[in-house]
C-alpha cells in the first residue's frame, strides 16, 4: 500500500471529522463544551465510548499480546462488567444528585479544598501521560510505516495530528466528541471485523472452521490458575473490576460524556449497554490476535523482532495488514488506526481543559467574568493542553526507550488508586479527615505500591502483582485517610 494512498485516507477521514464538527458546533457555548448541554443521546454516548475506551493501545497491543498471554485479557474484561454495574448504580446517582460538572467537586464538599485539588491534579497528571502514551503508540506506527518513507519528521506528524484534534474539539467540546466518538468507533470495529474476514478468507476458513482453528490453537487459553503469576484469574478479574471503577467511574473524561445525558436513567442505560458492546469488541480483538499469529505461522510471514530476536507484539497487526493483504485491507487498517488515534487525545483534551477551568480556575462559579471572557480563557487553556500533549509525545520519542515510557505510563496508572481510596472513604464512611494532609497520603500510597511491586518476588515468595495493584493502592489510601481522620469538627 503506497504512502500517498494512506495520506489520502488520513485527509479524507479528517475532512469527515471536520464536517461532523461543523454540524455539531452550531450554537455551542461553555455548557455545550463541558457537558453537552446535558442533551446527549444515551445510545450515542454508549456506542461512542467504545472508541474512547479502547484507544490505540487496544487496537495495536491487544491483538499483538495474544502471542504471549493468549485470551487471558478476557479475564480482565469480565471484571470490567462488574465494575460498570457499580458505576451505573453507585457513582452515577451521586453525580446526578449533586448535579456535578466536574466529578472532583464532590471531594470539596466531602473533605475540603486540598482533597478536591488533589483529585483534580491526579486526574490531570494521569490523563496527560496516558493520552500522550496512547497517541504516541499510534502515531509512531504511522510514522514507521508511512511518513518516514515520505521524509516527514516525527514532530511534524505529531503537530499535524494535534492541530487537527485541537481544531475539531475547540468549540463544541463534549457536544462534538459524542458524535465524533461514534464515527471513530464505527471505523475501528469495521477495521477489526474486515481484518478477521480477510484472514479467514486467505486461510479458507468458514465460521465453524474459524472457531475450531482458534480453539485448537495455542492461543485460546483464557483462564489461568497460577496464583503467583500476573495472569491468575482472581487478580485479573477483580483488578479489572476496580480498574473500571477507577479509570472510568472516577475519570472526568469518561464521566463527562455520561453526565451529558439528559437523565440518570439514560446515563445508566448508556453504561450497561456500553459494557456489553465492550465485551463483544474485546473478544473480536482477541480473535483477530489469534488469527494474526496463526496466519503468520502458517504462511511463514516475517514479523518484526527486537535485538534479542523476540517478536515486537505491537508491530504484528500493522505488519500483516499493510504488507500481506491487499489495498482494501490496508485502507481499513489505516482508518481503524486513525480512529484509534483521535479518541486517544480528543476526549482527554476536552476533559483536561474542563478540569483545569472548573476545578482550578473556578470559571463555572465565577460571577466577575462574562461568558465571552470565560470562553476566551477556556480557549487558551485548550490550546495550552494541546501544546503540553504535543511536548510529552515528543519527549517519549526522544527517550526512545520502551521500558522508560512504560514506567511513566505505569506511574500514571498508580494515581487512580488514591482516587479510588478517596471516593471509597467518602462514600462508605461518615468520617472527616485532616484535609491538608490528604495530598501527602495520596502521594505516599503510590510510592508504597510501586516499591512493593518492584520487590514483590523477593518479599512475597515469588508472587507477582497484576491488575490487583489498584485495589491495594486504594486500600492503602483508605487506611491513610482513616489514620488522619478528625475526632471533632474543630480539630
Amino acid at each position: 500500500m503506497s504512502s500517498s494512498l494512506i495520506l489520502i485516507c488520513v485527509l479524507a477521514y479528517s475532512l469527515l471529522l471536520f464536517y461532523v464538527t461543523w454540524w455539531t458546533s452550531k450554537g455551542a457555548n461553555n455548557e455545550s463544551y463541558y457537558v453537552g448541554n446535558r442533551t446527549s443521546k444515551w445510545y450515542l454516548v454508549a456506542y461512542g465510548m467504545i472508541g474512547a475506551s479502547l484507544s490505540g493501545v487496544t487496537f495495536i497491543s491487544v491483538p499483538g499480546a495474544v502471542g504471549t498471554s493468549q485470551f487471558g485479557y478476557l479475564q480482565v474484561v469480565l471484571g470490567y462488567l462488574v465494575g460498570y454495574v457499580v458505576i451505573a448504580y453507585v457513582l452515577l446517582p451521586l453525580y446526578y444528585r449533586l448535579n456535578l460538572t466536574s466529578i472532583y467537586s464532590y471531594l470539596k464538599g466531602r473533605f475540603g479544598n486540598s482533597s478536591y485539588k488533589t483529585g483534580a491534579f491526579f486526574f490531570i497528571f494521569s490523563r496527560v501521560v496516558g493520552a500522550a502514551f496512547r497517541m504516541y503508540i499510534v502515531v509512531n506506527v504511522l510514522q514507521e510505516f508511512v511518513f518516514d518513507d515520505m521524509g516527514v519528521p516525527f514532530f511534524v506528524t505529531v503537530a499535524v495530528f494535534m492541530l487537527l484534534i485541537l481544531l475539531y474539539t475547540y468549540q463544541g467540546g463534549v457536544k462534538t466528541i459524542v458524535y465524533t466518538d461514534t464515527l471513530q468507533t464505527t471505523f475501528m470495529i469495521v477495521s477489526v471485523v474486515l481484518s478477521i474476514v480477510f484472514i479467514a478468507q486467505d486461510l479458507n476458513l468458514g465460521v465453524t472452521d474459524l472457531y475450531h482453528k482458534i480453539a485448537d490453537s495455542q492461543y485460546s487459553k483464557t483462564f489461568f490458575d497460577d496464583w503467583q503469576a500476573k495472569s491468575f484469574f482472581p487478580k485479573q478479574f477483580f483488578g479489572g473490576m476496580f480498574i473500571a471503577i477507577a479509570m472510568t467511574g472516577l475519570d472526568q473524561e469518561m464521566m463527562q460524556k455520561n453526565i451529558s445525558c439528559k437523565t440518570l436513567k439514560d446515563a445508566q442505560k448508556n453504561v450497561i449497554t456500553f459494557s456489553g458492546i465492550l465485551l463483544i469488541v474485546n473478544i473480536l480483538f482477541l480473535v483477530l490476535g489469534a488469527l494474526l499469529y496463526i496466519y503468520a505461522n502458517q504462511e511463514s510471514a516475517p514479523l518484526m523482532v527486537d535485538a534479542k530476536g523476540k517478536i515486537i507484539s505491537d508491530s504484528v497487526f500493522p505488519t500483516i495488514a499493510l504488507q500481506h493483504f491487499g489495498t482494501v485491507s490496508g485502507i481499513f487498517f489505516i482508518l481503524g488506526l486513525i480512529s484509534a488515534a483521535y479518541p486517544s487525545a480528543d476526549g482527554a483534551l476536552t476533559a483536561l481543559t474542563s478540569v483545569f477551568c472548573l476545578d482550578f480556575l473556578g470559571l463555572k462559579d465565577d460571577t466577575t467574568r462574562t461568558e465571552e471572557e470565560k470562553t476566551k480563557i477556556r480557549h487558551r487553556v485548550h490550546i495550552g493542553f494541546a501544546t503540553v500533549l504535543f511536548a510529552v509525545i515528543i519527549i517519549f520519542k526522544l527517550i526512545n526507550n520502551d521500558a522508560v515510557i512504560n514506567e511513566l505510563f505505569t506511574w500514571a496508572g498508580y494515581t487512580y488508586g488514591p482516587l479510588l481510596g478517596l471516593y471509597a472513604f467518602g462514600l462508605f464512611t461518615k468520617l472527616q479527615v485532616k484535609d491538608k494532609l490528604v495530598p501527602l497520603i495520596c502521594i505516599i500510597s503510590p510510592v508504597i505500591c510501586y516499591t512493593l511491586n518492584s520487590f514483590s518476588k523477593e518479599l512475597f515468595n515469588g508472587y507477582k502483582f497484576g491488575f490487583e495493584m489498584i485495589i491495594l493502592n486504594g486500600a492503602i489510601t483508605f487506611l491513610g485517610l482513616w489514620l488522619i481522620k478528625r475526632k471533632s469538627l474543630t480539630e
